[in-house]
């Protein structure tokens, strides 16, 4: 699945919500986003810079609630289940950071 992050949504808000939708489960009945990575951490990452220019490039996987979870830009959100096993949808053999 992709998702488009929206421009007044928080990179955090939008994994929760993705997951989510891609597992027919209300949000709060989710494992907390904070037992995998720091929320505030993880919008930093992908925030304006200070001075108010934006971040180019930049991507981050990681695996919540049994997806694998790659931010791109900080503007789209792929999540895929860990059944398939790889992360990247290029077909790139499984790395630590997509598989259990």
């Amino acid at each position: 699945m992709e998702y488009e992050i929206g421009p007044e949504e928080s990179v955090s808000e939008a994994v929760v919500r993705a997951v989510s939708a891609v597992e027919g489960r209300k949000p709060c009945s989710l494992r907390p986003l904070a037992d995998v990575v720091d929320p505030t951490a993880l919008d930093s990452l992908f925030d304006p810079r200070y001075d108010g220019t934006p971040r180019t490039g930049g991507r981050l996987s990681f695996v919540y609630n049994d997806c694998c979870v790659t931010i791109d830009n900080g503007e789209y959100l792929t999540l895929l289940s860990l059944e398939d096993r790889v992360c990247d949808e290029r077909g790139r053999e499984p790395s630590d950071s997509c598989v259990r």
